[in-house]
């Protein structure tokens, strides 16, 4: 009855930021999958926009384009709503309070979940700054006592300060959320070529005879530690490309081959079915790590939240997701050099996804990884592999530049430079063109380079012109920051940090130079 003349606007943008095509609207519900029906239930309560919105994960199921329009959607949102989620960056761009569940009891923090961590380190040191307080002025009061309550000529004294000791409210320390860093076991380094692929095609048949195109005409080279993340809508062949890689599936058409010494390994989103029901867990993974001692593992299926006894369990009565959490824990304690990684973070809290995260960066291998988690993505990626339209599109990398290039970030970036270093009339020389009494012709005819290398100098150059720019900004802060002195100490920090900027950005642009000239003379050959 209210606002019906908008109602089917209303309905199309919501299942379109959701991701149903207009052809789903006439299907009947019974015929989506349970992820997708989680999206007609998520659909459905935001057209009714109660006045109050309760959502418990409201991102698993969707894509991180599905995730990027609830976000906007949410941040437009004119009524309450409170959210539980384990997705950091969600939670940083829709949330103006958070309120945490610690220690039986309920602290409430203003500002978003980066905020959050900030208040939270500076009310634990105000804490502990309380209680080394209280505590001294307790063991103060009860030395005193202790010497004088024998003296009568004290005994006023004494029972002042009794008095006082006993009107004391002890301040209470909570527990600490121990923190566990683990170091994946460093895997046999493999050739500097992991992956190349060919002309790859997958065709899947139809129930109705016909056939359906998933991958179409894909060639592309992973070399030796690449953190590779594959993004895409939801059914645009990432799974596929991911099975593919790992020989869980075989090609229609082209070719997959692997460099020398690669050892693959593959944790899918249904990784559980893999493992033995019979298995107890601690026992499992200690025949996985011989060599890792029983307290780190046990220290490790803590983060991935089994603790005390659980540890024991047989594998067969654990849920689905408890599995697929014991299976990533599993597979971080024996790794081989080559991870391919379908949706790790489902099912992990902030602080697995956290030890996750860690220890991956510090992984000696090399990774390609399905993730609909902005936070790890930008936290893990050095490229990044976009499935659209049954062709893959190669960007340098984490998700944030792969965005800024898709805004049109390069061309914006290589117009800056081109303008910042052309030449002024005070300097007419060319900036490339060394200056020479006789232009010589070329004793060597210029090597021509085989595509693929070519297109990794392309990468690379583009990659350089978007962290210069980067760069030049972390160097404006840093100067501003040396120009208010706040500490001797910060004052060293920050001119060290200025000068490993300076230093980066000098070998950047004279690669960025290297690579420009290189490529003219590709052009030119």
């Amino acid at each position: 009855m209210h606002d019906i003349y908008n109602l089917d606007s209303q309905v199309g943008a919501v299942l379109g930021g959701l991701g149903f095509s207009k052809e789903d609207w006439d299907r009947n519900t019974e015929e989506f999958s349970g992820g997708w029906q989680m999206r007609i239930a998520l659909a459905k309560l935001l057209l009714q926009k109660p006045s109050l919105l309760l959502l418990d994960e409201p991102t698993n199921h969707l894509d991180i384009e599905s995730r990027n329009w609830l976000e906007n959607y949410l941040h437009d949102y004119p009524n309450a709503y409170i959210l539980i989620s384990h997705d950091r960056y969600f939670l940083d761009v829709t949330v103006n309070k958070t309120v945490e569940l610690w220690n039986k009891r309920m602290h409430t923090y203003h500002g978003n979940y980066e905020k959050y961590v900030a208040q939270k380190e500076e009310r634990r040191t105000q804490l502990m700054s309380a209680y080394k307080n209280q505590r001294d002025r307790i063991e103060a009061l009860e030395a005193f006592i202790n010497r004088f309550r024998a003296q009568a000529t004290k005994a006023k004294q004494v029972q002042s300060r009794i008095k006082e000791l006993e009107k004391i409210e002890r301040i209470e320390v909570p527990e600490d959320e121990s923190t566990i860093h683990f170091s994946i076991p460093q895997p046999p380094a493999s050739g500097r070529t992991v992956i190349e692929v060919n002309n790859l095609k997958k065709i899947y048949p139809t129930p109705t005879g016909g056939e359906k195109l998933i991958l179409d005409d894909l060639s592309f080279t992973i070399e030796r530690g690449d953190r590779i993340a594959l993004v895409g809508a939801n059914g645009a062949g990432k799974s596929t490309l991911i099975r593919l890689l790992s020989r869980q599936e075989e090609p229609t058409a082209g070719t997959i081959r692997e460099g020398h010494n690669v050892l693959s390994d593959f944790f899918a989103q249904d990784q559980y079915k893999v493992l033995d029901p019979n298995a107890g867990m601690l026992d499992d993974i200690s025949a996985a790590a011989t060599k890792v001692p029983v307290v780190e593992l046990r220290s490790l299926l803590g983060c991935f939240m089994f603790s005390g006894d659980d540890v024991f369990k047989k594998l067969g009565v654990l849920s689905g997701g408890e599995r697929n959490r014991y299976a990533m824990a599993k597979m971080l304690v024996s790794p081989s050099n080559f991870l391919l990684l379908d949706e790790p973070t489902n099912h992990l809290d902030l602080r697995a996804k956290d030890v996750l995260l860690d220890a991956i960066r510090n992984f000696t291998g090399t990774i390609l990884f399905v993730s609909h988690d902005r936070y790890f993505i930008d936290g893990l990626a050095t490229r990044v592999f976009e499935v659209e339209d049954r062709r893959l599109h190669i960007y340098p990398g984490n998700y944030e530049d792969y965005l800024w290039r898709k805004q049109g970030g390069p061309e914006k970036v290589t117009e800056q430079i081109t303008n910042s270093l052309a030449p002024t009339p005070a300097a007419p020389v060319p900036v490339y063109t060394a200056a020479a009494p006789t232009p010589e012709p070329p004793t060597n005819p210029i090597k021509r380079l085989n595509p693929i290398k070519l297109k990794q100098l392309e990468d690379r150059l583009r990659y350089a012109e978007e962290e210069i720019p980067h760069l030049e900004s972390l160097i404006a802060e840093a100067e501003g920051r040396l120009g208010n002195f706040t500490s001797a100490e910060q004052s060293q920090k920050d001119a060290a940090q200025l000068d490993e900027l300076r230093a980066k950005r000098t070998t950047l642009l004279a690669e960025w130079e290297e690579l420009s000239l290189t490529l003219e003379e590709q052009q030119t050959a």
